[in-house]
Parts: structure tokens; C-alpha cells; sequence
């Protein structure tokens, strides 16, 4: 990782830099503290919303699509639970355009009734696609409306139900926009073919005029530890059986956090892992398997996922991978496991950060969780099989999981 300039403008808007000969672009993103997590239970799914109506149009630009196109570049944005992103990606001699679109919708998005009417159909498009019309697309809500009974991660981003972002109003999406974005809700971060002094200087220029607002305070609450198991089952048009393991964990402050992430590598991320080494590879009992954190500001989850193959009992497959889960709590792991675990991640970690977008967007990430980019990569190579061991004991309690099993309707 390269150098890490940083600066934070008189509005509270924190700059983020680092800079890259070896490219002709630069990559520039905005990242606000608001996400799903901030929405109220009645009127879920309105940070996606937010996020669409955010390329409909601010005060100044009609069409910030078109904008970025006639400079040659390209942008995108996602909401996740906590984050909402927006990036851009052009040629260095332009780059002051996304200056100019971001700061625009900085200020304040159009808020046109058009806009919103089309954006409402495009997320309830999306909802129907990615959960009603697609293999084991209501899991994600039945998994959180299970394992969380008080904090708002007890529904996913995409919302509740498509009622809810039907019924939005102008007035839901500005005063949503208006109490929870703001300069100093945000890192603005920027890599690529640009010097420090010209980011600032464009940083200056664009955005520091822009005056902060008073925004809601993020005050959620806390979720209780399970006080036993939980479980859940449904049915829909699958191929196969899943059944979802879902362990409480600490969030992204914790000193867990990142043996956690490590730990799930090892037990489930690709053919070398240990689940599937064990599970797939040497019984009749799975398609798949792969275990995953979800990476979030407060406590979240475990996951572990695992596709049956047919007429495989649902409890005997639950006990073959809780009999490897105990195994990993009583003796740990050993180094080879471990260094096979670190070196899949640096590898992937390397070739996902050699273009300067994707490292824009990581150091955008870590700076809002309050870590920075430049040491990261050695705290997980630092990690000993020991801190594995811990973070299994502690995170993989039986007499807290979530289980939901997920089966094929069976027709007449």
C-alpha cells in the first residue's frame, strides 16, 4: 500500500490520498456513515432508495450519469448496514468533474417526484429479483429477523418488504437524506494519477464551501447474546437443501474482529478450507460449504452455509459440521493451516488492491472504522494459531447459534 495523505476540511469532511504513477486515472469515492441500520421498522429499504435517487439529478446537474460519461469515466455506488458508497473512475486530466458531480450532490440531491417515482421501481425491481424470483432469496431475512430481535440489523438492506419503498414519500427520502448526510458523516477518499497538493487544492475548492449539517445521532440498540439456540426452517423453489449456521460476533471495533475474519477463511473459503476438505471431500453428504463474517460496525454474524445433497438428512448434516466446529474449539489450529489461511488472503488482498479503485474504496472503509489501510495487512499477517483458537472459543458457542434450514417444496 502506498503512502496515506490525510486532512480533514473546516466543514469536517475528511480527505484520504494516495498516489499511483503507474496509472492514467484516478478514482474517487465518497463514503457516508448511513446505511440500513439508521431506518426506521415501518420504512425500511429507504438508504437504498436514498443511494438511486443520489444519480437522479442534484441542484445544479440534471443527469450526474451523463456528466461522468462525457469525462470519460465510469461510476457505481452500494448500501451495506452501516455504509453508503458512491464512486467514480476517469481519466487523471478530468478528474476535477468528480469533484464538481460529488460535491453537487453533496449539497443536496434533486428531489424531484419523477426521479423518485422511477427509482422506487427500479429497488422494487431489485427486491423482486434478488429475494422473490431468485433460489434462497428471503434467507438473508429470515436468518436476521431470527438471530436479532432488537437491533435494526434484524432486517437486510434491501428491506423489508417492496411495501415499504413503495410508500416512501419525498418527504421520507429528504428528511432521511438531510438527517443523515452530511460533510462530516463523510470520507472522501482519492487514488490514482493526482498529487496531494492538487487534492487538496480540489478538495478546497469543491467541497470545503459546502456547510455542515446537524445530523441524528446513531444511538441503536444493543442486541442480547442469545440464551439458547435458535432455529427456523422454510421451504421454496430450490435445488438442494441449505442449512445456515449463524453465530453471534463482536463488530469491527473488536480485537476479534480480525481473527474472526481469518477464522472463517479457514473454515470455509475455497476447496483448501477446512469444512470442505473434511465435509465435501470426503462424505456423500454436501454439494458445498463455505463459512463468511458479515463484516459490520456492530455485533454481527458468523455464517456458515452449507448445500445438501439429495435425501441427506438436515440433523445429520448439522452434526458432521458441528462435530468439526467443536474439533476447531477444543485443539485450535495448527501454523500450516493457519500460513495456507494468510497466504490466500494476502494473495487475494494484493490482486484486489492493484487498481487504484479498489484501493480507493478499501482505504474510504478503513478510515471511517477508524483503521488505517498502510497497517492493516500486517495485523492479519501478525495473527498466530493461537489468536485463531481464541477467537473460535469465544464466537463458535453452540448454546447461542442461529440455524435455519432452507428445503426444496416438495410438489403433489
Amino acid at each position: 500500500m502506498q503512502k496515506i495523505n490525510r486532512a480533514t476540511l473546516s466543514n469536517g469532511l475528511r480527505v484520504i490520498h494516495s498516489y499511483d504513477s503507474a496509472t492514467t486515472m484516478v478514482a474517487l469515492s465518497v463514503i457516508y456513515d448511513v446505511g440500513s441500520a439508521d431506518e426506521q421498522p415501518e420504512l425500511t429499504g429507504i438508504a437504498h432508495l436514498m443511494e438511486h435517487l443520489m444519480f437522479g439529478g442534484s441542484v445544479n446537474i440534471p443527469s450526474f450519469d451523463r456528466e461522468i460519461e462525457r469525462a470519460g469515466g465510469t461510476d457505481n455506488a452500494w448500501t451495506s448496514p452501516d455504509l453508503t458508497c458512491y464512486y467514480d473512475l476517469l481519466p487523471a486530466h478530468n478528474a476535477e468533474t468528480a469533484f464538481w458531480l460529488e460535491s453537487d450532490r453533496m449539497i443536496s440531491p434533486a428531489f424531484s417526484q419523477k426521479s423518485l417515482e422511477v427509482q422506487k421501481g427500479v429497488v422494487i425491481e431489485e427486491f423482486k429479483q434478488q429475494c422473490l424470483n431468485r433460489p434462497y432469496g428471503t434467507l438473508s431475512h429470515l436468518i436476521r429477523s431470527t438471530a436479532f430481535r432488537n437491533h435494526p440489523y434484524r432486517w437486510p438492506v434491501i428491506g423489508l418488504t417492496p411495501d415499504h419503498v413503495a410508500a416512501a414519500t419525498l418527504d421520507d427520502v429528504r428528511a432521511f437524506y438531510f438527517s443523515h448526510y452530511a460533510p462530516s458523516r463523510a470520507v472522501l477518499s482519492v487514488c490514482g494519477n493526482i498529487s496531494w497538493d492538487e487534492t487538496i487544492r480540489l478538495s478546497e475548492k469543491w467541497f470545503d464551501p459546502i456547510p455542515d449539517r446537524t445530523t441524528i445521532r446513531r444511538i441503536l440498540p444493543a442486541e442480547p447474546l442469545p440464551c439458547s439456540p435458535r432455529h427456523a426452517e422454510t421451504s421454496g423453489n430450490v435445488p438442494s437443501t441449505l442449512v445456515a449456521i449463524n453465530y453471534p460476533m463482536p463488530g469491527q471495533d473488536s480485537a476479534l474482529y480480525i481473527p474472526a475474519d481469518i477464522l472463517s477463511d479457514v473454515l470455509g473459503t475455497g476447496t483448501s478450507s477446512l469444512l470442505y476438505d473434511r465435509l465435501v471431500r470426503t462424505t456423500d453428504m454436501f454439494h458445498n460449504i463455505d463459512a463468511s463474517i458479515d463484516g459490520s460496525r456492530d455485533p454481527g454474524l458468523f455464517h456458515i452455509n452449507a448445500k445438501l445433497r439429495d435425501n441427506v438428512d438436515p440433523t445429520e448434516a448439522y452434526n458432521a459440521i458441528n462435530r468439526e466446529i467443536a474439533s476447531v474449539v477444543a485443539a485450535g489450529i495448527d501454523d500450516t493451516t493457519l500460513q495456507r489461511a494468510l497466504n490466500l488472503f494476502e494473495s487475494a488482498r494484493t490482486l484486489d488492491n492493484l487498481g487504484c479503485l479498489p484501493r480507493c474504496l478499501d482505504m474510504a472503509q478503513n478510515e471511517i472504522y477508524g483503521r488505517d489501510a498502510a497497517t492493516v495487512m500486517k495485523q492479519y499477517l501478525d495473527l498466530t494459531p493461537a489468536d485463531i483458537h481464541n477467537a473460535a472459543r469465544l464466537i463458535l458457542d453452540p448454546t447461542q447459534v442461529t440455524t435455519v434450514t432452507f428445503s426444496p417444496t416438495h410438489l403433489p
